[in-house]
């Protein structure tokens, strides 16, 4: 941005981070950066990958959480690293890939507790060890804050990796591995102070303290070769969808949005907008995929392998509209969920 202060002055203003949102700036180092020639994953995906030159391939993916911006109120050390161990398991999920190994690293100030260190370890252990993967090493360092950040890997035939990018075709169907929108009631709680029922309460703090990856549905959803384009859902669902459409080039019609029931609940009670609430959320690690109709029995019976329960919510789109077909209307969804530098959702 350019301000003109008089005929031979200008002064150049960038913008800052929370100005442009964490996607406009993930494009802007995007542009500094030469992808690796034959990459099996491609850049704007839910995880990266190196070829090992036998039809395999090492799939990696890393996330963060830092305590004062990340970690809500209520959540324990053991819940943080648990859930850091998800954060980075789910991208792998949605790749169809088995994670072998997690690297935690972490910052702490001086003063830290020890016995805070030992339950981060523990939840480490614990996510690696429910998710069949293993803790193998990782890093400490000094910090102002308490800061994990984790490495998950995993290998894989090339051949069977989910990408966004994977051949979505118009009529395809839009599908989910659950519901969504008890995040979002769990932080109106914590952050708005709105009351909840002790039912509702449970629910949304677990969904948020507790949360769980969708490894083995994946796994079992990659295993069908009928995928046709995949991505964790952990910045939101209408997020996810805009995120597909970039990657695909076209958009949706939801005609059956996948809002948990006690949601519903909530949103009467407090006079919210369910849908907003299930749209806009942030932290679900369902995957969001989609499918030719005509692989519905296949798919179905995968995923209810697995316990799981397919979701279908809608199609994919010949144009590029992301919409949500209530009756004969079709309203725009717009895009929502979490941005790390702007704080919303």
């Amino acid at each position: 941005m350019f301000y003109t202060l008089d005929d031979s002055i200008r002064v150049i203003v960038m913008p800052s981070v929370s100005e442009i949102g964490e996607r406009a700036l993930i494009q802007q180092i995007m542009k500094h950066l030469t992808p690796m020639p034959d990459m099996p994953i491609p850049f704007w995906d839910d995880a990266s990958a190196l070829s090992l030159g036998d039809g395999r391939a090492l799939v990696i993916n890393t996330d963060m959480l830092v305590w004062e911006t990340d970690i809500p109120a209520g959540m324990t050390p053991f819940q943080a690293a648990r859930k850091a161990v998800v954060m980075n398991v789910s991208d792998l999920g949605a790749k169809g890939v088995q994670p072998m190994a997690f690297m935690p690293s972490i910052g702490v100030p001086s003063d830290y507790s020890v016995d805070d260190v030992l339950e981060l370890v523990k939840g480490f252990e614990a996510g690696a060890r429910e998710y069949g993967c293993y803790v193998v090493g990782g890093d400490t360092n000094e910090a102002y804050d308490v800061i994990i950040s984790g490495v998950a890997l995993g290998i894989t035939d090339e051949k069977s990796i989910m990408k966004r990018a994977g051949g979505a075709q118009p009529g395809h169907i839009l599908a989910v591995t659950g519901a969504f929108g008890l995040t979002s009631v769990g932080f109106t709680h914590l952050l708005g102070g709105l009351e909840l029922s002790n039912e509702v309460k449970k629910a949304a703090l677990e969904s948020i303290h507790l949360p769980n990856a969708r490894v083995k549905e994946g796994i079992a959803l990659a295993e069908t070769g009928a995928v046709t384009s995949s991505m964790d859902s952990s910045d939101g669902l209408s997020v996810s969808l805009y995120d597909l459409r970039r990657s695909t080039g076209f958009g949706f019609i939801v005609d059956n949005p996948p809002v948990h029931p006690l949601v519903y609940e909530f949103a009467e009670t407090n006079g919210l907008d369910p849908l907003s609430l299930a749209f806009n959320g942030g932290e679900e690690y369902e995957l969001v995929f989609t499918y030719p109709p005509s692989e519905e029995s296949n798919i179905k019976a995968a995923l209810r392998a697995v316990g799981c329960e397919l979701i279908n919510i809608g199609l994919v789109s010949e144009t590029k509209e992301i919409v949500y077909k209530q009756n004969d209307n079709l309203i725009p969804i717009q895009q929502g969920g979490w941005d790390h530098f702007t704080a919303s959702t």
